[in-house]
């Protein structure tokens, strides 16, 4: 097996604590000179470091994209039950604004029983998976991010300000004690307050891990908003 079909493997052992090579070799059920090899080629993602005999996920600056891939592995569980409530906020002919978060990824399978919706998202792989549901969709456009598959800067941000939704549901890192919205994307973050600017309603889809964290950008406070979502 290639070691990019080991790739999430490997992100989910490490995001619990470092490893050595023989620990992920005997969790992986593979050999331990197969397991240098994919070090190896992760490495040269810029997805691990070795240090000390142990493996453990780069620590990126914090200001850096989560990779989508690692996003996806998050509180699956959660975002299925927060998917379930935010489609009870949503109406036939809605104007709807998304985000391109992997937790909104999980509400746009509700969306098809809904009659005229139009959405807007800057989201490249929830516009593709909207149309062909044959859901009413634009794209911001802007600048692509291979890491999240999200478009973002000045050109998705004009995009957005040419609509008004009538509701906006988008996904953060972090919910501060004192009600502060964060997150670790500046860029995405600007295109979440153009998107809860011109929204009669925004609400956030949150999962309870995040409460209690604070990141290096704010988008907004929590009394801006409508409302919290949560698992």
């Amino acid at each position: 097996m290639a070691s990019y079909k080991r790739e999430n493997d490997y992100i989910r052992l490490l995001k619990e604590r470092d490893h050595t090579v023989q620990e992920l070799a005997s969790k992986l059920f593979i050999s331990e000179p197969t397991v240098r090899r994919d070090i190896i080629d992760l490495k040269e993602k810029d997805l691990l470091i070795c240090k000390r005999g142990l493996v453990s996920l780069k620590t990126n600056s914090p200001d850096k994209r989560i990779p989508r891939f690692i996003r996806d592995l998050e509180h699956n569980d959660a975002k299925k039950e927060i998917a379930i409530k935010a489609a009870s906020l949503i109406k036939d002919g809605c104007v709807i604004m998304l985000d391109g978060s992997t937790t909104v990824d999980y509400l746009l399978p509700h969306l098809m029983q809904f009659k005229n919706l139009f959405v807007i998202t800057n989201g490249a792989q929830a516009a593709i998976a909207l149309a062909s549901m044959g859901i009413h969709t634009l794209c911001t456009g802007g600048e692509l991010t291979l890491d999240t598959f999200t478009y973002v800067g000045a050109d998705a941000e004009r995009t957005l300000n040419n609509y008004n939704a009538d509701i906006a549901l988008f996904s953060c890192r972090g919910i501060s004690e004192d009600g502060l919205v964060t997150d670790t994307s500046i860029l995405e973050n600007n295109i979440r307050k153009v998107m809860i600017k011109n929204s009669k309603r925004s609400y956030i889809l949150c999962d309870k891990s995040k409460f209690g964290k604070t990141y290096l950008n704010t988008i907004c406070h929590a009394e801006d908003v409508d409302g919290i979502i949560c698992d």
